[in-house]
C-alpha cells in the first residue's frame, strides 16, 4: 500500500476531487471534514473519516495519530479546509473575521504543527497548503479573506525555507476562482449576485476543481528533491 495522505476540508469542492483522485492512485486516506455522512458516501478503500474542526489543535491531532497507527506516518498533508466570507470592513460582522482567520490561518499551522516534526525526522514529506488568488491579488469585499490568505501565502513560504534543509517539502496552490461551495459561506446576497454577475464575464462557469486536484497530485508526485513552491492556476477568462 502507499503512503497516507490527510485531506482537510475534504467533503466537497477540491478535497473532494483530491480523495478520489489519490484513493484511486492507491494512497490510503485520512479525510477531515465538516460534513462526514458526504464523506463517507465516497466509500474509498483504505480510508477514516472523521469530523474534525481543524481550529481545535487536540482534535486534528487525535484523528491523525489514529489514522498513522493505521496506515504509516502521513507523507502528504493538504491544508483545505477554509472559509470565505465576503463583506466590507465597516459592515461585516467580526465574528466572520474572526472565523476565517481562525480557520484559514490557525487551521493550517495546526495541520503542519502536527506533522512537521516526524517529516523533520525521516527527511520526508511534503505538505500543500491550498490559499486562493486572493492571497496574491486584492479583490472588493475580499479584505479579511484576502489578509487570511496573503497570511497563508507568508507562512508557507517562512515554514518552506526553515525546513529546507531537512528535505521537506511545503509548497502552495493558489487556485483562482472556482466551481466550489466556498461562495456559500458568505451571509451577503447583494455581494452572492455580484460574483455571480463576474462569474458570467467568464461565460458562466469557472474553473473545474477536479484541475485544481490533478495539479496538487503533479507536484506531490515529482521526486522528494523537488518541490514547485507555489502554482497559480485559474480559468483562462479569469482577467482579474
Amino acid at each position: 500500500m502507499k503512503k497516507l495522505i490527510v485531506i482537510t476540508g475534504a467533503s466537497s469542492g477540491f478535497g473532494k476531487e483530491m480523495a478520489y483522485l489519490f484513493s484511486k492512485a492507491g494512497h490510503p486516506l485520512l479525510l477531515i471534514g465538516r460534513r462526514v455522512d458526504l464523506m463517507e458516501q465516497f466509500n474509498l478503500p483504505h480510508t477514516l473519516v472523521r469530523k474534525v474542526d481543524v481550529r481545535d489543535a487536540s482534535e486534528f491531532e487525535k484523528a491523525v495519530r489514529e489514522a498513522e497507527q493505521k496506515y504509516g506516518k502521513v507523507d502528504l498533508l493538504i491544508n483545505n479546509a477554509g472559509m470565505m466570507l465576503l463583506g466590507n470592513v465597516w459592515e461585516q460582522d467580526s465574528d466572520e473575521w474572526q472565523m476565517m482567520l481562525d480557520i484559514n490561518i490557525k487551521g493550517v499551522l495546526n495541520g503542519s504543527k502536527i506533522v512537521l516534526n516526524d517529516m523533520m525526522e525521516r527527511n520526508a514529506g511534503s505538505i500543500i497548503n491550498i490559499s486562493s488568488i486572493a492571497g496574491r491579488k486584492t479583490f472588493g469585499n475580499h479584505a479579511v479573506y484576502s489578509a487570511s490568505k496573503f497570511g497563508v501565502h507568508a507562512l508557507t513560504e517562512t515554514i518552506r525555507e526553515e525546513v529546507a534543509s531537512t528535505n521537506v517539502r511545503v509548497m502552495l496552490v493558489a487556485p483562482g476562482a472556482a466551481e466550489t461551495e466556498l461562495l456559500g459561506h458568505t451571509t451577503s446576497d447583494s455581494i452572492k449576485e455580484g460574483y455571480q454577475e463576474w462569474k458570467a464575464t467568464m461565460g458562466g462557469t469557472s474553473m473545474k476543481p477536479k484541475y485544481v486536484a490533478e495539479s496538487v497530485k503533479f507536484m506531490y508526485e515529482l521526486p522528494q528533491e523537488v518541490i514547485i513552491r507555489e502554482l497559480l492556476i485559474a480559468a483562462t477568462k479569469q482577467d482579474a
